[in-house]
């Protein structure tokens, strides 16, 4: 059998020294997430960042530049990850639209609450991709062609 990680994509968006993260409803629980989910066939890789985090978030994200790309594997499940995960801004917010299944409300949190709150995040990857962005790490989106 061949083994496939699960590609998804995140947005990191930081506004006024808050950072705009989602909590959805888990197996494990209520969590904290960047926006973010798994890669549609056919669609690219920045067309799933945006379109998630419209779904997750109601905002409009405008992908700016890679944040880098992050492999996880689930230390409770056969699962691994591989996160593309994109820095941007967001605009356009149509707060009557529903969020996404799971999703129970977008949220922007400062630094200190994002690492208070580590505990309840979906993966390491949330505040891992935070200090990444602190840090200055990014790259131009012309690194990832699609064919």
């Amino acid at each position: 059998m061949i083994w496939k990680p699960h590609t998804t994509v995140a947005a990191i968006v930081e506004q006024d020294g808050r950072f705009l993260l989602v909590e959805e409803e888990t197996a494990e629980g209520i969590r904290l997430n960047q926006p973010a989910g798994h890669v549609e066939n056919g669609e690219s890789l920045l067309e799933a960042a945006v379109r998630e985090a419209r779904e997750e978030t109601a905002y409009r994200f405008t992908p700016q530049s890679l944040l880098g790309i992050y492999h996880w594997r689930h230390p409770l499940k056969d699962i691994t990850y591989l996160r593309f995960a994109f820095i941007g801004q967001v605009d356009d917010h149509r707060p009557e639209q529903p969020l996404d299944d799971g999703i129970l409300r977008a949220v922007w949190l400062t630094l200190d609450e994002v690492r208070a709150s580590h505990a309840q995040h979906r993966s390491p990857q949330v505040l891992a991709c935070i200090e990444h962005y602190l840090a200055g790490q990014h790259f131009p989106l012309n690194v990832i062609t699609h064919l």
